[in-house]
């Protein structure tokens, strides 16, 4: 076999540094090539983006403000924008170089190529640095002044407590309708919600009535007219309504609404508020659908919420086969809580002798979770005496001595222990940086005589979420981080107090001369069933990392 030799490769010397190279058309080498030739020339190494707090968006050239979150792609197309030559070169690569979060700079690597001379293509690495400059967005800046909102939601429920709107607040968190809000200021019976423009309003009520079930009127105000052009500037306020029926009230149907809904007993409980309410017959097990028209046709008040609630004790339960769902019909004997007991109970005492010790037999929806020695919650009806016509007309026969709604975790709520999620509330003012934050915002900001009202709806709000998956479902749960072993689940997120006898009422800052009560003993073990809140349900709040938390 005959030896080929390869072609012989012709060598030149570098024009500069004489280092023997390929032939090109300008007889340099690399290296000289770039020392002579700069093609990032034109393209400034320094630029600036213009960033507002309030909203948290950046200005995309021209006139554009944009949600971008930190090295995304959004962020880096508004960088490459600002950059002025890059027309003139063919960019090749582009991405960001890790910075400190709070440095207020961004730092991005660019690969670009050019045609230097004839055939000769020149790429290039370099570096650009973004100085990160703080100011408001036209939208904000409208908001910082007083009386620019145009339109106004107002929400209002008539009922003495704010666990509805604590949660309608989660939902309007986790569906993120509150991010065209101008600012919400509380009410005596509700919310205020102020927008800019009335397509955000009309999104709102829209959502509301998605959610809840209410009724909504809206009205406008005119400003100003201009008769030449025949153009006029209004303020538009959307009124709305909800029901004010909440979860586990007990409820009495006029007559003829209950016909017309599938005959059902007109004594019902209330066991979901959705766009519409559940209502929940319990000694049969029929549900009825109360829509928003079917309300407001003929409107009825609950006879008793959760506020009237009696603990009972569970002394035997025998099911009858009938289930719905998740409720299985049974019948039980039950007893006032601590009515057997050796010494009498502060709660035992505000019913007669009698009355304490005698067992109730009731018809009840909770045979599938209730176990004889549990403890119930439910309304005394023998004792109740309710302003409702409805309520009077019914025969005696029809109305129970009791009507238990849900099942209680006594020795769980004595024990002093902290809850490992937290809830996101909306900022209580315009102003104020972020829209979100860990603690409760805009629900209880009146403060005054009401804010104890307020927390102890707070601590059955979060009661409630404890104890309802389904109601755990429809809000977020973010991982807390900042647990103290102290924090239990009083009425005031910390420990359980009692004031001693004929102590009078004083400030929170004099609470230390309050009676603690004693801690569970470890004699009484925890009810097996406790609806724990579990690891995979929670959250990471990431806009509270910092980098010494990390």
């Amino acid at each position: 076999m005959e030896f080929v030799p390869a072609p012989a490769v012709h060598r030149v010397l570098c024009a500069d540094c004489g280092t023997p190279i390929v032939p090109n058309s300008a007889n340099l080498c690399v290296a000289c090539l770039r020392n002579s030739v700069d093609i990032t020339e034109g393209i400034p190494k320094q630029a600036s983006v213009s960033y507002c707090r309030n909203c948290e968006r950046f200005l995309s050239p021209p006139s554009t403000w944009t949600i971008a979150r930190p090295e995304s792609q959004e962020l880096l197309a508004i960088c490459l924008k600002k950059l002025k030559g890059l027309n003139k070169v063919r960019l090749t690569e582009a991405h960001f170089i890790w910075t400190e979060p709070h440095s207020k700079r961004l730092r991005v690597s660019l690969t670009i190529q050019k045609e230097v001379l004839t055939n000769t293509i020149l790429e290039q690495v370099f570096e650009i640095e973004y100085l990160v400059q703080y100011g408001q967005c036209p939208d904000c800046t409208k908001l910082a002044a007083k009386n620019t909102w145009k339109a106004l939601v107002q929400v209002r429920q008539k009922v003495p407590h704010k666990r509805t709107f604590l949660f309608l607040e989660q939902l309007i968190l986790k569906h993120g309708a509150q991010k065209d809000t101008i600012s919400v200021k509380e009410v005596r019976d509700g919310l205020d919600f102020f927008y800019s423009q009335r397509s955000h309003a009309q999104k709102m009520v829209e959502f509301l009535n998605g959610v809840v079930p209410v009724r909504s009127k809206a009205s406008e105000q005119l400003l100003s007219t201009d008769t030449h052009t025949n153009t006029a500037n209004f303020k538009y306020t959307y009124s709305v309504e909800i029901i004010p029926i909440c979860k586990d009230d007990l409820v009495c149907i006029p007559p003829k609404l209950a016909r017309q809904l599938s005959n059902i007993s007109p004594l019902t409980i209330c066991v979901r508020v959705g766009n519409s309410l559940h209502l929940l017959d319990p000694a049969t097990l029929q549900i009825c659908e109360v829509t928003s028209p079917i309300y407001w046709r003929s409107p009825f008040e609950s006879l008793a919420s959760v506020t009237d609630l009696v603990e009972f004790t569970v002394l035997d339960v025998e099911p009858s086969g009938t289930t719905r769902g998740k409720y299985v019909l049974a019948d039980a004997q039950v007893a006032l809580s601590g009515a057997f007991r050796s010494h009498a109970d502060d709660a035992a005492m505000d019913y007669d002798t009698a009355m304490s010790s005698q067992i109730f037999h009731t018809r009840t929806h909770l045979g599938g979770i209730l176990q004889p020695g549990d403890t119930a919650m439910g309304y005394f009806l023998t004792n109740a005496n309710f302003n409702s016509d409805d309520f009077a007309a019914l025969p005696t026969h029809r109305v129970p001595d009791i009507v238990l709604v849900k099942k209680a975790y006594p020795n769980r709520r004595k024990k002093n222990k902290p809850r490992a999620w937290k809830l996101r509330s909306m900022a209580k003012e315009a102003g104020e940086e972020g829209e979100t934050g860990a603690g409760r915002g805009v629900v209880g900001r009146m403060g005054g005589r009401d804010q104890k009202k307020v927390d102890e709806d707070y601590e059955l709000f979060l009661r409630e979420l404890e104890e309802d998956e389904e109601m755990r479902g429809a809000v977020n749960l973010y991982r807390a981080k900042d647990v103290r072993p102290g924090a239990g689940s009083g009425l005031a997120g910390g420990k359980t107090r009692r004031k001693a006898q004929h102590a009078m009422d004083v400030d929170e800052g004099a609470m230390d001369e309050d009676v603690e009560v004693p801690a569970a003993t470890d004699e009484e073990e925890d009810e097996p069933d406790f609806p724990d809140v579990k690891l995979d349900e929670l959250l990471e709040d990431f806009d509270e990392m910092t980098l010494e938390e990390a």
